[in-house]
């Protein structure tokens, strides 16, 4: 029994549509995901100062916050590895928004990146041998508690590096983008010399 040709019109018609409803949602997902790589160092940053925070604050309540800033303690105060979070990605932040094209190819932003994310790894790694040099109490929680410290150490570890990669990435990009325009230029001169000899 054969279909008709009302069923088949149908059928294309409903193929049609969901044939043109995939490639929208391609096209909406490359756009999003290219907002996402355009906007990475801004995301990061972001990320970089709420996310150590936050895991800071399901450690301790906002009184003992207040305790550890005021008897501070290089081998057991954990508020530190936030506020080196929060100072790594305003820095990184602020330089990222006063550069243009040509400085983030070659210029200061990623210089500056690698050297505030190197140094919070270097001071971030030095405390963790001191944190965790000291037996954890897995008693009361204590298992919990030390779970949480490694982390936030991983946490801020990982954000140094991401800033690192992210900052190579765009200054990758930006010296593609002056090539390809320095390249424009040149092809522009010539077509013009070229023209001005035929004339």
């Amino acid at each position: 029994m054969g279909f008709s040709k009302e069923e088949i019109s149908k059928s294309r018609r409903f193929w049609s549509s969901l044939w043109r409803g995939i490639k929208t949602v391609f096209v909406l997902f490359t756009m999003f995901l290219s907002f996402l790589l355009v906007s990475a160092p801004i995301f990061l940053a972001v990320a970089d100062a709420l996310l150590p925070s936050a895991l800071l604050h399901r450690l301790s309540s906002p009184a003992n916050l207040s305790s550890h800033l005021t008897n501070y303690d290089f081998r057991h105060s954990l508020i530190d590895i936030p506020l080196i979070s929060i100072v790594r990605s305003a820095v990184i932040l602020c330089v990222y928004g006063l550069c243009d094209g040509p400085k983030l190819s070659r210029g200061p932003y990623l210089t500056i990146t690698m050297i505030c994310s190197v140094s919070s790894l270097i001071y971030v790694s030095l405390k963790a041998a001191f944190v965790f040099g000291e037996p954890a109490n897995v008693d009361g929680g204590g298992s919990y508690f030390r779970a949480a410290e490694v982390a936030l150490f991983l946490c801020s570890s990982v954000l140094a590096i991401g800033h690192i990669v992210v900052a190579y990435r765009t200054s990758c990009k930006e010296r593609r983008k002056l090539l390809v325009f320095k390249i424009d230029i040149e092809a522009g001169q010539y077509n013009t010399k070229l023209h001005y000899f035929q004339i």
